[in-house]
């Protein structure tokens, strides 16, 4: 795993775009996350704007529990959520990419809301470790 200012990612070097995407999917799952959202911007830059870029997809997840306790704290906190996950081609496999909500969050002067991004941090972290 490598981590970045705002996030962490893992490499899943023999995993096609679809695939990777599954595995994420179920990975996120098991840490009580589901995704709201898909947006897959190969397809909409290609119809947007004509222009063929490698598979590039933008996952919603949501932790429902995490979610409430956040919006709880601060209401305008939707505009932070859901956690994003980016999966894309990289070489012959896939790399996954996670926003890291403690960086996120940072933005925000509350220190109710450390906890609950320490705890989706720790998630999905974990779910990313469960794709390795």
């Amino acid at each position: 795993m490598h981590d970045f200012a705002f996030g962490f990612d893992t490499l899943l070097a023999d995993a096609a775009v679809d695939d990777a995407i599954a595995k994420v999917t179920a990975a996120l799952a098991a840490e009580g996350f589901g995704v709201l959202t898909r947006i897959d911007v190969k397809e909409t830059l290609r119809a947007k704007l004509g222009v063929d870029v490698e598979p590039y997809v933008i996952l919603g997840a949501c932790n429902p529990q995490l979610a409430h306790r956040a919006i709880e704290a601060e209401p305008e906190i939707g505009l932070l959520l859901p956690c994003n996950v980016v999966v894309r081609a990289e070489g012959g496999g896939a790399r996954v990419s996670f926003a890291d909500p403690k960086a996120m969050f940072q933005m925000i002067d509350k220190p109710e809301l450390s906890p609950i991004a320490a705890e989706a941090e720790r998630r999905l972290r974990r779910a990313a470790e469960a794709l390795a």
